[in-house]
C-alpha cells in the first residue's frame, strides 16, 4: 500500500511564489495548501497541522518570525518543521530564523532542485522523529508496565512470605499439639496392653496350668477323658497364643520393633526351627526340608524376631493345607541382600487374596482352623521391613505357595 502524499502548507504574499512553489510541489507527488500571510497560515495549522510548512519572511501585518514564534509554542505544532524563504540573504536573517525555531533556510531566487531536495530531507528527518518517538513511547510504556508488574510481584512475594510464616507458625503448632497427643495416646496405649497383659493373659496362663495338672493326674481318678482334657488344653494354648500375638501387634505400632542385630546363620536358625515344630509335623503329617546351604554367610538379623518369622510362615502353611504337606526352607545370596523362602506344595493363593495377605487382621479363606486373628503375616512384614527387607508372596491355585523375604548380608 503507498504512502499517503505529504501535506505542505506554502505562506507566502506573492502569488506567482504562491503558484510556481504549488505548481512545482504538486508535480512531484506531495499535497500543498497555501496561505497569503500569517495569520491564514496559523488558521490553516489549527485545522489540519500539516507535514512541512514553508515560510516566507517578509509579510505585512506577521513576519516568518512570528508566525514560527507562535507555532513554536504551541503543543500541537511546535513539532512541525518549518523552512524559511526569504530574498534575504543576511546571515543575521539566517541565525534569526534558527532561533526561532526554523530548520532550514532557502534564498529567494530559489532553484527547483534544491527546495525539493531540502523538502525530501526534513521530511525524512522528521519520519524518523516521528519514529523514534514512537518507538520511545513504547519503551516508556513497557518500562512502565514493567515497574508496575515488579511492583506487584514485590507486593504478591511479601504476602506469599507472610502467609508462608503464618503458616509456618500454624504448622509448628499443630505438631507440637500433634506431639503432645501422640505422647498423650502412647501412655494411654501403654496402660491399656498393660492391662490386656493382666487382665487376659493371667486367668488363660492359670487355667492352662490346671488343665496341664489334669492332663498328667488322668485316670480313674478323673472323670473327664483324657482326650477332652488334651483338647482343651490345646484350644487354652491357643487363646493364650491369640493374646500374645495381639498384644505384640499393637506393641509393635505404637513403639515400633526394637533389633538387636548379630550375625545370624541362616542354617542353624531353620534346623531350630524343624525341631520346635516336630510335634505339629508329626500331627499333619507333614514334612519340614531344610535346603538351606551350611556355607551361606550370616544374615546381619535378630535371632529371636527372625524366628518369630520362620514360625509364622511354617504355621500358616500347616493351618491353610491339607495334611501331608511338604514345606522347603531355602536362601540364596543376591548381591548385599539374601533372598529367603518359605515353599509349600499345598493348594495356592488366589490373586485376590495375595493382594491382602499381610493387612492387619487378614484371614485366608482357605484355612482349616480359626485359630488366628489374621496377625501372623503382618507382624512377619513388620520384622522383614525394621531389617531394611522386604517380603513377598508368589502363588498360583493348585500349584503351591513361596513366601519370600530378604535380609541384609554380614559380610
Amino acid at each position: 500500500m503507498q504512502a499517503p502524499a505529504a501535506d505542505i502548507l506554502v505562506v507566502d504574499d506573492t502569488p506567482d511564489n504562491l503558484r510556481l512553489l504549488s505548481i512545482m510541489l504538486t508535480e512531484n507527488g506531495y499535497k500543498v495548501r497555501k496561505a497569503i500571510n500569517g495569520e491564514r497560515a496559523l488558521q490553516a495549522v489549527q485545522a489540519v497541522p500539516p507535514d512541512l510548512i514553508l515560510l516566507d519572511i517578509r509579510m505585512p501585518d506577521m513576519t516568518g518570525y512570528e508566525v514560527c514564534h507562535i507555532l513554536k509554542e504551541s503543543e500541537d505544532s511546535r513539532e512541525i518543521p518549518v523552512i524559511f524563504i526569504s530574498a534575504l540573504d543576511d546571515v543575521f536573517d539566517k541565525v534569526m530564523a534558527f532561533d526561532v525555531g526554523g530548520v532550514d533556510y532557502i534564498t529567494k531566487p530559489f532553484q527547483a532542485q534544491e527546495v525539493l531536495v531540502r523538502i525530501s530531507t526534513h521530511l525524512n528527518i522528521r519520519k524518523l522523529q516521528q519514529t523514534l518517538q514512537t518507538q520511545n513511547s513504547q519503551l516508556q510504556k513497557e518500562i512502565s508496565d514493567r515497574l508496575a508488574a515488579e511492583a506487584a510481584l514485590k507486593t504478591l512475594n511479601q504476602e506469599l512470605e507472610t502467609r508462608v510464616q503464618d503458616r509456618t507458625a500454624e504448622l509448628q503448632t499443630a505438631n507440637e499439639q500433634l506431639r503432645t497427643l501422640e505422647a498423650n495416646l502412647r501412655q494411654q496405649l501403654n496402660v491399656f496392653l498393660n492391662a490386656v497383659s493382666h487382665d487376659l493373659r493371667n486367668p488363660v496362663v492359670g487355667t492352662a496350668m490346671v488343665l496341664k495338672n489334669l492332663v498328667e493326674q488322668s485316670g480313674d481318678r478323673v472323670s473327664v477323658p483324657r482326650s477332652i482334657l488334651e483338647r482343651m488344653e490345646q484350644s487354652n494354648s491357643r487363646q493364650l497364643g491369640l493374646i500374645d500375638s495381639l498384644i505384640e501387634t499393637h506393641a509393635a505400632e505404637v513403639w515400633g520393633i526394637t533389633l538387636h542385630l548379630q550375625p545370624v546363620q541362616l542354617y542353624e536358625l531353620a534346623q531350630g526351627a524343624i525341631a520346635d515344630f516336630q510335634p505339629m509335623l508329626a500331627q499333619e503329617q507333614a514334612t519340614l526340608k531344610n535346603q538351606i546351604s551350611p556355607d551361606l554367610p550370616p544374615v546381619k538379623a535378630d535371632p529371636l524376631q527372625l524366628s518369630r518369622v520362620y514360625q509364622n510362615l511354617i504355621a500358616n502353611a500347616l493351618k491353610h493345607n491339607p495334611r501331608g504337606l511338604t514345606i522347603t526352607l531355602n536362601a540364596q545370596r543376591d548381591g548385599d541382600w539374601m533372598r529367603c523362602t518359605v515353599a509349600d506344595d499345598g493348594v495356592g493363593i488366589s490373586p485376590e487374596q495375595r493382594d491382602k495377605l499381610f493387612d492387619l487382621y487378614f484371614q485366608g479363606s482357605q484355612k482349616r482352623r480359626s485359630v488366628g486373628l489374621g496377625l501372623g503375616l503382618y507382624l512377619c512384614q513388620q520384622v522383614i521391613q525394621a531389617h531394611g527387607g522386604a517380603i513377598g508372596v508368589e502363588s498360583e491355585v493348585g500349584h503351591g505357595t513361596v513366601f519370600w523375604f530378604t535380609l541384609p548380608s554380614d559380610s
